[in-house]
């Protein structure tokens, strides 16, 4: 067990020595992948890594998919910038010696866009539409009382009017708790697989070698387009509680993030929780461009012997664009 726990560690720091080659700023695609959900997380200021024990850990860290207990499901709307909406839905179920497995989906859009051309540069009176998506198979399990491993395999689309971008692309994660107290670490890789590129009926287009001066007919051709990374990201968090009574627990999380397409990043959350009921959160998220403070609150509460209910927000600053706003609501049952 020790001999895997540190392959994984050694693959995943290959991979961010790999992407830390050279600086690569806004160089990847499919930026909806970065848009974190679960308001909880948020409201941490996305120190997530080692925190994370819910249906969310499809999309932070898969190995804390390993801590749903029966069966849990979540619904996240992010209220994004310039009018764009994403929604997230996530389903788990523990089963039982067999492990933990999980299914997501992950939906950008936007209102209708006014077609510009060269000749109608005010706009054809045309619109057209933008929309992303993620679906995702998630499994984890204990592998010993102590760490948990997690994968996620997912399908990502991308579509601009009538063009459109596929692939496959994989997620792995580990959660190891230290035995030291309650220390626990994570660590996670997201988004690795090939490139993706735009194809569709609009990039064909007839040639004519000659420009006319000739008697030939123009000839079939397609326009090339620029093949794109996914946005691949390490983490590595730590998240320590401490208990003040009973009823009181505060937790404490920070975590590093390295991208392929931007510098290292950082992150510090505090959550607050009483009688596992009433959560109050905050965090800080540094060397971000315009993202920093964030602030959230949950509520968690039985509606049935059997069916909780939870429900999250966050708010999230943004600076010259002002702020975000996110909601989650979820049940275990």
């Amino acid at each position: 067990m020790k001999r895997l726990f540190v392959i994984i560690v050694v693959v995943q720091m290959l991979a961010m020595s790999a992407s830390a080659s050279e600086s690569r700023i806004g160089a990847s695609g499919a930026q909806f992948l970065k848009i974190g959900v679960g308001s909880r997380y948020q409201g941490l200021g996305e120190a997530s890594t080692a925190v994370v024990n819910d249906v969310y850990s499809m999309y932070w860290n898969p190995a804390g998919l390993s801590e749903v207990e029966q069966s849990s499901v979540s619904f996240t709307n992010v209220d994004w910038l310039l009018d764009i909406k994403l929604n997230y839905f996530a389903f788990a179920k523990n089963f039982e010696d067999v492990g933990v497995f999980g299914i997501s989906a992950t939906m950008l859009s936007m209102g209708d866009q006014e077609v510009t051309t060269f000749a109608d540069q005010g706009g054809t009176g045309e619109t057209f539409t933008a929309s992303s998506y993620a679906v995702g198979i998630t499994y984890a399990k204990h592998l010993t009382t102590r760490f948990s491993f997690g994968v996620t395999a997912k399908y990502i689309g991308e579509r601009i009017y009538n063009e459109s971008s596929q692939g496959f692309a994989f997620d792995f994660g580990t959660l190891l708790y230290t035995g030291f107290r309650n220390l626990r670490l994570g660590m996670s890789i997201t988004n690795m697989g090939p490139e993706l590129k735009f194809t569709g009926p609009d990039l064909t287009v007839g040639y004519d070698p000659l420009d006319g001066s000739g008697a030939n007919n123009a000839v079939g051709a397609e326009l090339k387009t620029t093949p794109y990374d996914l946005p691949l990201t390490f983490r590595f968090g730590a998240a320590y509680d401490f208990d003040f009574g009973d009823n009181s627990i505060l937790t404490v999380a920070s975590e590093l993030k390295h991208p392929n397409d931007f510098s290292q990043q950082g992150a510090m959350g505090f959550e607050y929780a009483y009688s596992e009921k009433f959560f109050l959160r905050s965090g800080y998220k540094i060397n971000y461009e315009e993202q920093g403070l964030t602030f959230g609150g949950g509520l968690s509460t039985n509606i049935s012997n059997d069916t909780k209910v939870i429900i999250d927000y966050a708010w999230q600053e943004f600076g010259r664009l002002q702020s975000t706003h996110r909601f989650s609501v979820g049940f275990t049952f």
